[in-house]
């Protein structure tokens, strides 16, 4: 017995050694591991960085777990660990013995080396999870894992599997228990005798293919089934739920998206071993018919969703008594939401009825008895809050609760009292529903692990207050368009150190801004507008954020420079600091923020020269700098900003010519007005093919209107009045089929008006009063209720967007003059709105009738030229006319009375013109003044105090007043024939009859 005594105690030496010389895991393990880095990725590469040749245990090794007794590799996951495509070595996996679960997922694998393939795993015996899933492998893949006996999981979904030819290769899984083949566009699958062998299969995942009804026929030998999910296919139409029955284990089934009809909700009861079941977005509208889904008593989640099932609620659905969730969001159902359907499903975790059109009285005091409710949505609907006058107290602890916009805004309300004993509260979306009363801080005092509290757009008032501790989980705090005054706790940044977006505009705030916002590590957005805050922005604002994205301070009347001489804003791609009272020059700190995608400084006090790094800023997509005090060129350094979409630089006192080289090809909106521009317009915007608004007026140009204008098909709106450009009205802007305002005022035009003009069809629809910036992709996605029916393991009830909370909409305005005025067009006015103005330039010639084509045309200004001729009696199809302005010209003829059928002709004058004739006065005409007709002495008729009774109007023709008249030599030859035939006869008759010879000359006597 003593031999086997020594050697148990030799055996212990040499494991304590093996143990102790790799510190936990085996020394051969660990070379392998780090070969196998070697061999897969660069070993300098960032990533499997914690895998390094020290001395140190594997076993802690990023991606790996080992046995707890053995210390044997037992996990590797590689996932997302490659940078380029590669092929596999499987035979570097083969020292992990007893591995049992192998990850390879997002390393854009696409093959293996010959004779290496997945097939080497098969000496694995332990091998029961691979995961190869977001991938580029093709169906040959199949072949290659046939000889895994072992596996239990295998995941090949999202990879370029598009075929089917070698998937009866997997009959040799016999152990397999889940198949994920998710997302391949695979479009058939092997009969029935090629899947028999797979009698352990318990979930397989089809989703996102490209299958038809006739997958079902193969999928009925898979008696074992418990989960199918077949979501995104193409199972158009009825669906032979006896060929689904068969399938007497299955428990899940996911058929959302897959176009199946209405038939499958009456058939659908037959498989009543279903748990789950998932039928959203499937076209299923009208009237749901429940009759075969209320048989399902064993239902314990149903989603419904995005179907647009109109009527009320079927009562029926009070059956189901095992419901956990219940998701009928997105659809149009109506009517009241009944009380007694809700209390009876008291088993409910989860209910969503957001996005529907609920009316009528709704108390949450339905909810009161269900003690496991965790997540209730109920927004986008229009519903009366009733009050709770008496107190009750819920047996549920909420963490999640949706209530937006879902009360009638002509009401008034306050916070659902039942949240004051709610202390597990994860999300609150209250936002948009007209609440009154004090802010409730209770709600951030009593919900430690609070992750999101929306109450956005209510009428909440008084201060808002911290908790007395700090909330380390909040994410999201958005309190903006309330009456909440005060200043901002000092300390925010203290008690809320994780936030990520913290939004406070439209408030009654004031106060400086607290420099412990600086400590809020994690911020990325920041909106802080329209306030009333003391004295300019805190040095630690700038300066404590590395992830900031978004700071918007606008409206804040804040002073000073506009940032700190130092910053650490590298990652701003938002910043908004414009309707302050900021001065000094365009710090050139800013230059370090070379991610900005969006600078408004507008509306400030800024001097000095426009700076030549800006033109460095390769990803700005807009610059607003209106309305400061700026001066200088344009730097030529612009010319390099290629992503540009809006660019502002109006009212400052800029100068020198628009830089030729200046045509970003992705503009939208370009506002140069009420500068000091000088010089012709060459070739500056003329690549600028997106171009929807160019507006250069009110400064100094010269030369000619550039022919190539005609090329920018999608302008919009054009202005370039109040310069110095010469020469004719170029046709080239009759090719502009989107304009929709046209401002030459104020030039040097002369020439004729184009009469191809009557082609411009100023059709409003295509051009939107407000433009969105390209939006990022969620930043944050707080919590997931766990539940199979969507089919991912998570529910995800809301995923954040801070472009949700912050809004980057950029308006659209401009200065145009129409009615006598001139007017600020911005936002949804201006969508309406469409004009032509040529006055006040050297025009001559008759106005082209065609122009009464222009029938959408809102205002027409053709005022202080030369025209001649007559006013165009096809004026008179100018349905939308608002303002006519034809006065100071040379105009003659009479006003038609055509034109008294304008309707909504609110502003007409003629003045100052050579018409003639009776005014119209019926209709609009009778509430014209008198100013509009002055200077046209030959008018007559109300206003005017000259009657028509006591001047005969000259019968003029409206076409042409020459044809009218006849000429002078005309009206003197006629004159003097018929004065001699009245003498001669005279005389013949004095010649012929004595007694009146006689009388005649007793009368001259």
């Amino acid at each position: 017995m003593g031999w086997w005594l020594w050697f148990w105690v030799l055996l212990a030496f040499v494991v304590e050694f093996q143990v102790h010389k790799s510190n936990g895991c085996l020394e051969k393990e660990r070379v392998a591991l780090l070969e196998l880095k070697t061999s897969i990725f660069q070993p300098d590469g960032s990533s499997l960085s914690t895998w390094d040749d020290e001395e140190g245990d594997c076993c802690e090794w990023e991606g790996v777990k080992c046995n707890n007794t053995t210390k044997r590799v037992i996990q590797i996951s590689l996932s997302g660990a490659r940078q380029g495509d590669w092929n596999l070595n499987a035979s570097l996996f083969l020292p992990f013995e007893e591995l049992q679960s192998l990850n390879l997922s997002s390393c854009l694998l696409s093959g293996w080396v010959e004779n290496e393939g997945f097939e080497r795993l098969s000496r694995l015996r332990n091998l029961e999870v691979l995961d190869l899933s977001w991938n580029s492998l093709n169906d040959t893949v199949f072949s290659s894992l046939k000889m895994l006996s072992s596996l239990k999981s295998l995941n090949l979904s999202n990879n370029a599997i598009f075929e089917s030819t070698h998937i009866q290769e997997l009959a040799g899984l016999i152990n397999l228990e889940v198949l994920n083949l998710g997302n391949n566009e695979i479009g058939s699958f092997p009969t029935v005798a090629g899947l028999k062998s797979l009698k352990k299969l318990k979930v397989l995942d089809l989703r996102g293919n490209s299958f038809d009804t006739s997958i079902l026929q193969s999928l009925g030998a898979l008696s074992s089934l418990e989960i199918l999910y077949l979501s995104k296919n193409n199972l158009n139409g009825s669906i032979d739920i006896q060929v689904l029955d068969a399938l007497s284990n299955l428990q899940v089934l996911g058929l959302a998206s897959t176009s199946v009809n209405r038939s499958i909700l009456q058939n659908i009861g037959v498989m009543t071993s279903l748990k789950v079941l998932s039928l959203s977005n499937n076209g299923l509208n009208e009237t749901l018919s429940a009759e075969g889904l209320c048989t399902l008593k064993n239902l314990e989640e149903l989603d419904l969703s995005m179907n647009g099932f109109e009527g009320n609620l079927p009562s029926c659905l009070e059956n189901l008594t095992s419901l956990r969730v219940l998701d009928l969001s997105s659809n149009q159902f109506g009517g009241n939401i009944s009380s007694s359907l809700i209390t009876s499903l008291r088993s409910l975790e989860y209910l969503s009825l957001s996005d529907n059109r609920f009316q009528g009285p709704f108390s949450f005091s339905s909810l009161a008895n269900h003690s496991k409710l965790e997540a209730f949505a109920n927004s986008n609907n229009e519903l009366v809050l009733e009050t709770d006058y008496s107190p009750w107290v819920p047996t549920f602890q909420l963490k999640i609760l949706l209530f937006s916009n879902s009360t009638i805004k002509r009401l008034s309300g306050s916070i659902p009292k039942f949240l004051q004993y709610q202390y597990d509260l994860r999300v609150v979306d209250l936002s948009h529903n007209n609440f009154e009363g004090e802010f409730p801080n209770w709600l951030l005092e009593n919900n430690t692990r609070l992750e999101i509290l929306n109450l956005k757009n209510n009428s909440l008032t008084g201060q808002f207050l911290l908790p007395s501790h700090p909330n380390r989980d909040t994410s999201i705090l958005d309190i903006s368009r309330n009456h909440i005054s005060g200043e901002i706790p000092t300390n925010i940044g203290t008690i809320l150190p994780n936030l990520l977006v913290l939004n406070m505009s439209s408030n009654s705030l004031r106060g400086r801004i607290p420099s412990s916002l600086g400590d809020m590590k994690r911020l990325q957005a920041l909106d802080l507008s329209n306030n009333r805050f003391l004295g300019g922005i805190p040095e630690n604002l700038a300066t404590g954020y590395t992830s900031l994205e978004l700071i918007k301070l606008s409206n804040c009347n804040l002073k000073g420079q506009i940032l700190p001489s130092f910053s650490n804003l590298t990652r701003l791609h938002y910043l908004y600091l414009d309707g302050n009272q900021f001065t000094g020059e365009i710090p050139d700190i800013l230059s370090n923020s070379s991610e900005l995608k969006r600078l408004d400084i507008s509306h400030n006090n800024i001097s000095g020269k426009l700076p030549w790094w800006m033109g460095n800023m390769s990803s700005l997509e807009a610059l607003k700098i209106t309305n400061n005090h700026l001066e200088g060129p344009i730097p030529v350094e612009f010319c390099s900003l290629n992503d540009l979409r809006i660019i502002d630089l109006s009212e400052n006192n800029l100068s020198g010519s628009i830089p030729d080289c200046f045509s970003p090809p992705f503009l939208f909106h370009a506002r140069f007005q009420k500068n000091g521009f000088t010089g012709p317009m060459t070739t500056a915007f003329s690549k600028s093919s997106y171009l929807v608004t160019l507006n250069i007026a009110k400064n100094y140009l010269t030369g000619r209107i550039p022919d190539w204008i005609g090329k920018l098909q999608s302008l919009s709106i054009l202005l370039l009045d109040e310069n110095n450009f010469q020469g004719k009205i170029p046709t080239q802007l009759c090719q502009l089929s989107k304009i929709t305002i046209l401002d030459l005022s104020h030039n040097n035009l002369s020439g004729t008006i184009p009469s191809c003009l009557s082609n411009l069809t100023f059709k409003v629809g295509f051009r939107s009063g407000k433009y969105r910036l390209q939006q990022g992709s969620p930043i944050y996605s707080s919590y997931s209720f766990q539940s199979l029916v969507k089919e991912s393991g998570d529910l995800d009830l809301y995923q954040v967007n801070f472009y949700s909370y912050i809004a980057v909409y950029e308006v659209t305005e401009m200065e145009f003059t129409t009615k006598t005025r001139s007017y600020n067009y911005k936002g949804n006015s201006l969508y309406y709105m469409t004009g032509i103005d040529f006055s006040s330039n050297r025009l001559t010639g008759d106005i082209p009738p065609e122009i009464g084509n222009l029938g959408r045309l809102r205002a027409f200004n053709l005022s202080h030229n030369l025209l001649a001729g007559p006013i165009p009696t096809s004026f008179s199809n100018l349905e939308k006319i608002e303002s006519l302005d034809l006065s100071y010209n040379n105009l003659a003829g009479t006003i038609p009375s055509e034109l008294s059928n304008l309707n909504s002709l609110a502003v007409f004058s003629v003045a100052h013109n050579n018409l003639s004739g009776q005014i119209p006065d019926r209709k609009q005409f009778a509430t014209f003044e008198e100013s509009s007709y002055e200077g046209n002495p030959l008018l007559c008729g109300s206003p005017l105090e000259k009657s028509c009774r006591t001047l005969e109007p000259t019968p003029f023709n409206n076409e042409r007043e020459d044809k009218d008249f006849m000429d002078t030599d005309s009206f003197y030859l006629s004159f003097g024939i018929s004065y001699t035939t009245v003498l001669i006869g005279f005389i013949g008759i004095l010649y012929i009859n004595n007694s009146w010879r006689r009388l005649w000359f007793n009368l001259l006597d």
